[in-house]
């Protein structure tokens, strides 16, 4: 089987999702085979892992910035 890791983590989130969601579609159409099924099952699973990782990068650099009490915004690099 081809280790298709490498090229997802190329995708942007959303396009990512977008395939995620063209997987999931296909999927609950129900018209596929086995073999095909468990292909999308696959790489969906990929896909999630990945978006999941971009949401939780977005969700540390939110979490760096700061706003002290008389509103100043300021924001610790990420390194």
């Amino acid at each position: 089987m081809v280790d298709t890791s490498k090229d997802i983590k190329k995708l942007s989130f959303e396009e990512a999702l977008s395939e995620l969601e063209q997987i999931v579609e296909n999927l609950e159409n129900g018209t596929i085979d086995l073999e095909k099924s468990i292909e999308y099952y696959t790489r969906g699973s990929h896909l999630k892992s990945h978006c999941q990782q971009k949401l939780n990068d977005a969700v540390l650099k939110l979490e760096e910035i700061k706003v002290s009490a008389d509103g100043k915004i300021s924001k610790k690099e990420i390194e």
